[in-house]
This record gives structure tokens, sequence and C-alpha cells, in this order.
């Protein structure tokens, strides 16, 4: 497993997944009156999706439901 570079996003496998969890709440913000509504619609998001990208295999994470 190698070691990820301090301040670099790019190598950041958790970097890919808050992107495609901020993608997917701006689907709906519009609907999203409140944070806690934000924060239910995040956790909602995260618990089911299955997130593959490359990078994983690299660092010796494999995918999952998280």
């Amino acid at each position: 497993m190698e070691i990820l570079a301090p301040n670099a996003p790019e190598q950041n496998p958790v970097e890919d997944i808050w992107l495609k969890a901020k993608n997917f709440l701006r689907k709906f913000w519009y609907k999203l009156r409140s944070f806690a509504l934000v924060k239910w619609l995040f956790t909602f998001f995260v618990q089911r999706e299955i997130f593959e990208f490359k990078k994983l295999h690299k660092y010796g994470v494999f995918p999952k439901k998280i």
C-alpha cells in the first residue's frame, strides 16, 4: 500500500467520493430547506452507493458499501 502525498487531493480517493456525493446533492438542492435534510440526503447517498475508482485499487482499498 502506498502512502498518500500530503496536500494532494488528486491522489486521495476520498476526494472522489466527496465529489460524487456533492454532485448528487446539487441535483436536489432546490428541495432541501434545512441543513438536517442535506445531512440526511448525504448519509442516504453515501450508505447506498458503491464507489469504484481506479485509484482505490492503487492504495489497497476495494469497492464496498460504506
